[in-house]
């Protein structure tokens, strides 16, 4: 039977254009690598449009000080050496209180920003209680990175995810624990058609435009980066809230819920979070269909702060015990992944990526997590593909395969060959190996009884919508 089109404008994307040329980079090193070079070849303008920023981080912490510098003063140090160079960058304004990286410099400033051609803005126009989360980085208007990971404190890690990695540190020599993340790079008309997001989101916030960068021969495209994909249209998606007169747009939203609807074989899933009780109904039709799709979502364990674990880790354990369930065919895995230390143990692997692949068909990656307030409440950003041809198919299912592989500890041949070996299954192949101590651990709500309702309080901690205070506090009925 043909299969429908998940891509549908107006409803789950904003903008449909080509990129010459499209990578995915996966995890924090191998994304700082690839960005520093491009700042590098930054000829016009660098653009930073994030959740948080420090300047005090090393994109390259491996190498020498001299040759990587921190964040802040080697852009300081790119303006100083090129007369046309600009660099602006939009952070949200509550991150000075809510997010990792030093509050101090976004409030008073920092040497390195002492020049007229750098401009740091606290994006202070959202509603209550929202955030501003989408991560950008526009080079030139030629080159754009889009993805989970902002240019903060504890996102660089390798793909080894070792437990005892020295270079994992704070700018203050803390350490801190393995992360997962992955960021998209495109060129082309996808980039230009992110940047004018970027315009948007800093004209609203400041009331200033941001010219267009001319016309360039210049290639920021990093040397040497092989990329996954070439001349392939790239959906655009945002969520934007209900905000001083404007429409809400669910974009995002849908696009996730209108592809995981649209699987036939497999849905994988990586992602900080997993408590939107709209995720969990389209999970939840497709696991009770006789001939649906195996389910494979990879998860944080143990969350941060005290209010991500009571409303975050409790409503995850809970719909997860809504969808097993549901699995009345055994075709759905909830895992997090884990590294093996000396002591013999094994630690977490902080799961930060946002990333939805469907069969070989649809790719996402951004922002968004699959919890209420990426759905209506807080800004993001996706950028998805959706296959057309036999490439670009081979293309999504070897980047799924590579991606279990490194959980797994093994090579992506491997995975693809298990997968084949078994008929098509995932979950059959990540079970034959995953018989290291690098691999994957079932979630314990999977076998656990419990409430499947999410907890009293949901819609005033995890809202999908600016609220009203009164309401707020009434659970609906579901």
């Amino acid at each position: 039977m043909p299969r429908h089109r998940i891509l549908a404008p107006g409803r789950n994307f904003w903008r449909l254009a080509e990129a010459r040329r499209m990578a995915v980079l996966v995890d924090g090193a191998a994304y700082f690598r690839e960005l520093e070079a491009a700042l590098r070849a930054a000829r016009r303008s660098i653009r930073i449009v994030g959740w948080d920023f420090d300047g005090r981080i090393r994109l390259r912490p491996q190498v020498d000080p001299d040759a990587s510098p921190p964040l802040g003063p080697f852009l300081r140090a790119l303006v100083e050496e090129r007369p046309e160079l600009e660099v602006d960058i939009l952070v949200w304004s509550t991150a000075v209180v809510h997010a990792p990286g030093a509050s101090g410099p976004l409030i008073f400033g920092a040497a390195w920003q002492e020049h007229p051609r750098i401009r740091l803005k606290l994006d202070t126009q959202h509603p209550l209680y929202a955030a501003h989360h989408q991560k950008l980085v526009c080079i030139d208007d030629c080159l754009a990175f889009v993805g989970g990971i902002d240019l903060t404190v504890g996102r660089w890690d390798t793909s080894a995810h070792a437990a005892d990695e020295p270079l994992r540190q704070h700018p203050d020599g803390s350490s801190y624990d393995p992360v997962h993340d992955i960021q998209m790079v495109v060129d082309g008309e996808a980039a230009a058609a992110v940047m004018k997001l970027v315009r948007s989101r800093w004209f609203l916030a400041t009331g200033e435009p941001l010219p267009p960068c001319p016309d360039s021969a210049d290639d920021a495209w990093p040397a040497g980066l092989a990329p996954h994909f070439e001349r392939v249209p790239v959906a655009i998606a945002r969520t934007l809230p209900a905000w001083n007169g404007e429409k809400e747009v669910r974009e995002a939203a849908n696009l996730t819920l209108d592809a995981i609807a649209a699987a036939r074989r497999t849905i994988y899933i990586e992602a900080q979070y997993l408590t939107a009780p709209a995720v969990g109904d389209v999970l939840e039709r497709q696991l009770r269909r006789p001939d649906g799709p195996e389910v494979v979502i990879l998860l944080t364990r143990k969350s941060r702060g005290l209010t991500e674990r009571l409303v975050m880790g409790m409503n995850r354990d809970r719909l997860i015990r809504r969808l097993r369930r549901a699995d009345k065919n055994d075709r759905l895995r909830v895992y997090y992944p884990c590294t093996p230390h000396d002591d013999g143990r094994r630690r977490q692997i902080l799961v930060h990526s946002k990333l939805v692949i469907v069969d070989d068909v649809f790719l996402r990656i951004g922002s968004s997590n699959l919890n209420n307030r990426s759905i209506g409440l807080d800004t993001e950003c996706d950028l998805a593909v959706e296959a057309q041809d036999a490439k670009t198919r081979n293309g999504i299912a070897r980047l799924r395969n590579a991606l279990v592989a490194e959980h797994l500890g093994t090579d992506e041949a491997q995975v693809a060959a298990e997968i084949a070996g078994h008929d098509g299954s995932l979950i059959a192949a990540i079970e034959r190996l995953n018989t290291r101590p690098r691999g994957l651990a079932t979630f314990e709500a999977m076998h656990q009884r419990g409430p499947r309702r999410p907890i009293i309080g949901t819609r005033l901690l995890d809202p999908e919508r600016p609220f009203r205070i009164l309401g707020a506090l009434v659970p609906r009925r579901r």
